[in-house]
């Protein structure tokens, strides 16, 4: 079986494109996610520094999953991909091998809360709704309306 599932930050705005079948046009999103890591440098690991480092993965939607992506997904968005991997090398322009890792989307989820992504609020076009105070009653959980919820 052959099945990653990462969550990461787009690393930019997802691109609509359209491929022609001979069933007819098919939309296909592209998009690459960023999975940050955090590693300890040096020989003693324990009191090394600790260095942040990025994988990033292009990923390919198919159909009504890419319509739903390229609409509400843009740069920074937290997102969980689920689907199959590929890696395949290439050389870049000064020579070097590079490898790409490459998902095929089979599923997709929106990580980031509305406000979780400053000033552009997760793609979602909503006023923050205001917290009440924990009470007895409520007993810390905040109650929601369905208007509020975006599915």
């Amino acid at each position: 079986m052959n099945k990653l599932t990462i969550i990461g930050n787009l690393t930019r705005d997802p691109e609509l494109r359209s491929v022609n079948t001979v069933n007819g046009p098919v939309s296909v999103c592209d998009f690459t996610v960023a999975v940050n890591s955090r590693r300890r440098s040096g020989q003693n690991n324990q009191n090394g520094q600790q260095q942040d480092e990025a994988t990033f993965f292009r990923c390919t939607a198919w159909r009504g999953l890419a319509d739903v992506v390229s609409r509400y997904a843009t740069k920074g968005t937290k997102v969980c991909v689920v689907g199959p991997i590929s890696a395949r090398t290439y050389t870049a322009n000064d020579g070097t091998t590079r490898v790409s890792l490459d998902v095929t989307v089979e599923d997709f989820e929106f990580v980031s809360s509305r406000n979780d992504n400053a000033g552009n609020n997760g793609g979602y076009n909503a006023a923050p709704a205001a917290q009440p105070a924990p009470t007895a009653q409520n007993d810390g959980f905040t109650a929601v309306q369905d208007d509020d919820l975006p599915f």
